[in-house]
């Protein structure tokens, strides 16, 4: 019997009629992914910090996250000392080729958090995406907020969009901060290898410091441990004296911010004084114009005076904390290792019951004090430089 023979099955026509595109999906204003970008290495005490003021905060890869709205995106940059940037996650979408980015960009909703008149700035970056090309990137979502919403750009913009490609999933975020955050406003004039705002206060926190107790920098620069020590002690928002890029996104409230802001005004100044000591007399002028545009100059004394003529202050014992040079970050570190055993014979024999802390890249010149120090922090970036905290208790 001849086999019978079979045909092949016949598949449904193709319509002629276009798959629609899925429609890229918009953040709720109430309910975004905000991030906190951090210095790398101080993830932990900006979440600690974070969830102090009431942010519900888990450390990821480069920050720490949590959910909220517009009013908590302004709180954060006010209020928190320790991050660099907050960012608000305002929408995603998968995009596996350009043409698809491109027509997904322009059905996304725009005009719910940009002002047609505020110019623009995009960055972009691409990983394991098949879309790999920065430029092509900003290019297509360049050309679809041009058409779509009528935006200019600019490389100065107070507003910038960050596109961030991940697995083909194009996630956007606004950076509602503008300048970085550890740009205080008070700062002009700075010393040599100076140390960020944002690092200071990280590094007090991991210290234990929660302003009940005098804070002293042996050989303070343009201030900056102590400032932050006595905007910390008096209750001031380091963000009070600066404006934001928030302020020129679709969401604004203006009068909400005004009322918040006033809100975070500062309670009577605690009696302590902080104290700044160098050798360097144009360092001890910058610190006190520093501290005087900061509003502390009354909780703040800085005295020229090299470290062995450094000398206990009046009242009860606080924290030592010091940043000094450390030989990558200045030149030759040769001689600085008579510098710390000087530094670290003053501490021992005149601060008794004070706590150190000292910042330092050298675990040689760390050790070269002779102080009790704990194991030390963790690596953190600063300015090329990996360094770490190192602590002890009570001397």
């Amino acid at each position: 019997m001849t086999p019978r023979k079979t045909q092949p099955a016949r598949k449904p026509p193709l319509s002629d009629t276009p798959r629609p595109e899925a429609a890229p999906l918009a953040a709720d204003p109430a309910r975004m992914e905000i991030f906190l970008v951090a210095t790398p290495g101080l993830e932990e005490p900006l979440a600690a910090e974070a969830r102090a003021l009431g942010f519900d905060a888990q450390v990821q890869p480069g920050g720490v996250a949590f959910t909220g709205g517009w009013p908590e995106v302004w709180r954060a940059n006010l209020h928190l000392r320790g991050a660099t940037r907050v960012l608000a996650r305002i929408g995603a979408f998968r995009a596996m080729h350009p043409a698809q980015l491109d027509k997904r960009a322009r059905r996304f909703p725009w005009a719910d958090w940009l002002r047609p008149e505020v110019p623009l700035r995009l960055e972009a970056t691409s990983r394991k995406s098949r879309i790999y090309h920065a430029g092509a990137i900003i290019q297509r979502v360049e050309a679809a907020l041009r058409d779509t919403l009528g935006v200019a750009f600019a490389d100065d913009a107070p507003v910038t969009l960050k596109i961030r490609l991940e697995d083909d999933l194009c996630t956007l975020s606004l950076d509602t901060s503008g300048e970085s955050l550890h740009k205080r406003g008070h700062k002009q004039a700075v010393g040599k290898a100076p140390m960020r705002e944002t690092m200071a206060a990280m590094f007090l926190r991991q210290c234990g410091f929660d302003g009940r107790e005098p804070v002293l920098d042996p050989m303070c620069g343009s201030g900056t441990f102590v400032i932050e020590a006595a905007e910390i002690a008096a209750g001031l928002a380091p963000g009070r004296l600066r404006d934001f890029a928030f302020q020129q996104l679709r969401s604004f409230d203006p009068e909400a911010w005004q009322a918040m802001r006033a809100t975070a005004a500062a309670p009577p100044a605690p009696a302590l004084r902080h104290h700044g000591r160098d050798r360097d007399a144009g360092a001890i002028r910058m610190s006190r114009e520093n501290a005087e545009r900061a509003g502390v100059q009354d909780l703040t004394d800085f005295q020229t005076g090299a470290v062995a003529e450094l000398q206990r202050p009046e009242g009860p014992p606080g924290l030592v904390i010091v940043n000094p040079p450390y030989g990558a970050r200045i030149g030759n570190k040769g001689p600085l290792f008579c510098l710390h055993a000087a530094m670290g014979e003053v501490l021992r024999m005149r601060f008794r019951g004070w706590r150190v802390g000292l910042v330092t890249s050298d675990a040689q010149l760390a050790r070269a004090t002779g102080l009790p120090f704990r194991e030390p922090g963790p690596y953190v970036a600063h300015g090329g430089l990996k360094v770490r905290l190192w602590r002890t208790g009570p001397l």
